[in-house]
């Protein structure tokens, strides 16, 4: 009887993985970063030595992660400034300018659908090195560009392509950390992706004080062959082989159609969309808004952008360095989210007149409210879906991106439905947008039902 016993044991360990063996390797080869934020849980034998080459090692990885994810915005709103340009120089017609913006637009969107499969198959380094290679060709080709329809093209080529640093950076922080540090390391990465739209047309504005719009394309040229050196040098594959899917696009489309089955993620994903929906609005909007419709200046206008994006960021900070640990995470984004209701809310019942005539001050403050609490929403809500789906972060985060990009997409448009003399379809949008989050928050991902426990830990969609 006891040697039965045994061979039943021993039966069961070839039937499955030496988990253990494989959590060994898997720390050994892909966590370093991780270390960075256990140090306090770590016995002081290591020597400092260790210590500071852990941390440097976190850093590097929070450097090259946020210049992956603030190429987009660079891409996008170093280019502003130039339209005019581009229209006298291209003789063509403003509309079909504004369509190389929608065309990179788009492309950020669906490319994350082909790339973040193609990173849970190949690995994290192979399609992100490739998608830059791509970004970098295109780019190079818009700046040459001798019509209006091939700027277009390689615009959308350019968006395919950039869109493999939005979708593996997220699965990579997926890789690298679990729980609170997820959390954290998200509110971290939005405050390089919340400086870069800041920066981007102020950048583009001095680029043209010495050359003409094709030079903005060399500088994000030069840019993307630096972050491509550097992912090159600096980024090891963070996905090892035995956790890799084999399946082609039949497996891709049957993993993609697991997770949108799993109603929390679900849940997560739109919920996420939809308050990015309400900031695309703000983006979409606000020139006109303060500038037409308040009468400010485009120096205000610029200044009360830079103060939303710091309220972002500072918000996005606070989250991640303060309440992530001491609430759930489940909390901060339910309070983020019914900050940003009521201040929607709030702009609605200004802009339609129910507190009769209001200035410029007063919107801002709406304005203002509604971005900082975006730095609750956004990174918990990527956090929390991630947490769900260590066996597909690529396909997940690309399911997050696409999302929130078509999503965005189709809200950016219903804000001046009604003319150029109100405001009040921005604040309409913000407000069905916020309320839809909320809803979806409470309906699907039902957050009372996690006692503290699930939104902290992964687990299987």
């Amino acid at each position: 009887m006891p040697d039965s016993g045994v061979s039943r044991a021993q039966q069961e360990q070839q039937e499955r993985p030496d988990q253990s063996e494989r959590h060994e390797q898997r720390e050994r080869h892909i966590r370093p970063a991780r270390q960075e934020h256990r140090q306090e849980h770590i016995p002081a034998t290591p020597g400092p030595s260790a210590t500071d080459a852990a941390r440097r090692a976190g850093i590097l990885v929070t450097l090259v992660l946020g210049g992956l994810t603030a190429l987009p915005p660079l891409s996008m709103d170093m280019y502003l400034p130039a339209l005019p340009a581009v229209t006298d120089s291209l003789h063509a017609p403003a509309a079909t300018v504004q369509l190389t913006l929608t065309a990179c637009l788009t492309g950020m969107a669906l490319g994350q659908l082909v790339v973040g499969p193609m990173s849970d198959r190949w690995g994290r380094r192979k399609p992100l090195l490739l998608g830059m290679i791509i970004y970098v060709v295109a780019t190079a080709i818009c700046a040459f560009a001798p019509s209006a329809e091939l700027l277009i093209g390689f615009r959308l080529l350019q968006g395919l392509a950039g869109a493999a640093g939005i979708v593996i950076s997220r699965a990579v922080v997926r890789d690298l950390y679990d729980g609170m540090e997820m959390a954290r390391f998200f509110s971290t990465l939005m405050l390089i992706s919340g400086v870069a739209p800041v920066i981007a047309p102020v950048i583009g504005g001095q680029v043209l004080r010495f050359t003409d719009w094709r030079g903005i394309f060399v500088v994000l040229t030069a840019v993307g062959v630096l972050l491509t050196l550097i992912v090159w040098k600096w980024l090891h594959e963070t996905l090892p082989e035995e956790e890799r899917h084999t399946g082609g696009i039949g497996d891709a489309l049957r993993t993609m159609r697991g997770l949108l089955a799993d109603r929390v993620f679900t849940g997560y994903m739109i919920a996420g969309s939809l308050a990015f929906a309400a900031l695309f609005a703000y983006v979409s909007a606000s020139p006109f808004v303060v500038q037409e419709i308040y009468g400010a200046s485009p120096q205000t206008f610029s200044l009360l952008f830079g103060i939303n994006s710091i309220g972002l960021i500072t918000v996005g900070q606070i989250n991640g360095k303060v309440l992530v640990g001491r609430i759930s995470l489940d909390k901060a984004l339910g309070l983020g989210l019914a900050v940003i209701s009521l201040a929607a809310v709030a702009l609605l019942l200004m802009t339609s007149g129910v507190f009769g005539h209001v200035g410029l001050l007063p919107v801002a403050t709406g304005l203002f409210v509604l971005m900082s609490a975006m730095g609750l929403a956004m990174p918990n809500t990527n956090a929390q879906a991630l947490m769900r789906t260590k066996h597909a972060a690529g396909s997940a985060s690309a399911l997050l991106g696409t999302t929130s990009f078509l999503v965005g997409a189709i809200a950016s448009p219903l804000v001046g439905i009604a003319g150029e003399q109100t405001a009040v379809p921005m604040a309409v949008v913000q407000v069905v947008c916020a309320l839809s989050a909320v809803a979806c928050f409470l309906g699907l991902c039902r957050p009372w039902q996690n006692r503290g426990g699930p939104q902290d830990q992964p687990t299987r969609g």
